[in-house]
């Protein structure tokens, strides 16, 4: 009985050690304005991304995030904040989650929708259908 036991153990072992796969959003991404790009990641069940670079970044790497609605979170820096939080779904379309948008410091009911492998659609509503999106770009 031992012998059978055994190997099974380690076959489940093994299984449960293997790495999931990637979402197929994970990477880096070019925005359309001020050359910005997003690192979307994984981040437990759900999709996240956050900025890595934009011209403002690059040619102020101080910039804080001064027009967000809350006063109290204007003083944090732009590089390295989370924009994506919490969307769900896949492998073609995410929702549920939430876009911060630092130009005008609203956060937006959020979407994700891979058009092909290195072009993604991201939404931003405030209540459906008054919704903006925009076009990004995967960076190779």
């Amino acid at each position: 009985m031992h012998k059978i036991i055994a190997p099974a153990a380690l076959v489940l072992g093994l299984a449960l050690a293997a790495p999931a796969l990637a979402s197929p959003l994970d990477g880096v991404w070019l925005t359309p304005e001020k050359n910005g790009t997003v690192r979307i990641y994984e981040c437990g069940p759900a999709i996240c991304g956050k900025i890595l670079d934009s011209d403002n970044i690059r040619a102020n790497p101080a910039i804080t995030d001064e027009k967000n609605k809350d006063a109290s979170l204007r003083s944090r820096p732009m590089k390295d904040l989370q924009i994506i939080t919490g969307v769900t779904g896949g492998p073609r379309v995410w929702k549920n989650g939430s876009v911060y948008n630092p130009e005008d410091g609203g956060t937006y009911h959020g979407s994700l929708t891979l058009i092909d492998p290195d072009t993604v659609k991201l939404e931003g509503c405030v209540i459906y259908p008054f919704c903006k999106s925009e076009v990004w770009r995967r960076v190779k």
